[in-house]
């Protein structure tokens, strides 16, 4: 049961780290020192391939590359969990394996019986491989999410962004007849 909550949290962690990203992209700086800053990452030349290579040789190295310093607790929180239920599911998992084995030598002096052993034994294994897959994920997204902040990182979101929705007519042409509707309009 602990296995099981471990790995949903890592997942929530995972899934929460793509989702809020770039939440604070909004928010630009109106003074001098703002206004500098952008203009010198506007004409900074920031690599994508530099970013993912970063991350692929030390996880968090890309973000660090593409200043987003909020990402790392959250990708080492994420490894460190996910490592810490690798090896209990392991030494779980050898634990029952080598208690089944000696059942079957009939040297087994346990609380379990054969099949409980054979159950146990499975469900460690399950979520051992489980918990190694999470890690690779989350590996993978560290990776892409590094490549992907690089890609944006010169993206401008200025004051002038806007969303409107208004009601409007829209005309249909085959029956020359008006019907009401919504009209989205987004001014960059």
């Amino acid at each position: 049961m602990y296995q099981k909550k471990l790995l949903q949290i890592s997942l929530v962690i995972t899934f929460l780290f793509l989702s809020y990203s770039d939440s604070f992209g909004q928010m630009t700086d109106t003074t001098k020192s703002g206004i500098k800053n952008q203009e010198s990452r506007v004409n900074k030349k920031h690599s994508p391939k530099k970013a993912a290579l970063m991350s692929a040789a030390c996880p968090g190295l890309g973000q660090i590359y593409n200043k987003k310093y909020w990402k790392l607790p959250i990708i080492y929180v994420g490894l460190g969990a996910l490592a810490y239920s690798i090896n209990y599911n392991n030494t779980k998992y050898k634990q029952y394996l080598y208690d089944l084995k000696d059942s079957y030598d009939n040297t087994y002096t346990g609380l379990y019986s054969t099949d409980q052993l054979n159950s146990l034994q499975h469900y460690y294994h399950r979520y051992r491989d489980l918990s190694v897959i999470g890690a690779a994920a989350l590996y993978l997204i560290n990776i892409v999410d590094a490549s992907v902040d690089a890609h944006l990182f010169t993206f401008d979101v200025s004051e002038d962004l806007s969303f409107q929705l208004h009601p409007t007519f829209i005309n249909t042409a085959y029956v020359n007849h008006y019907s009401a509707g919504v009209s989205l309009t987004i001014k960059l």
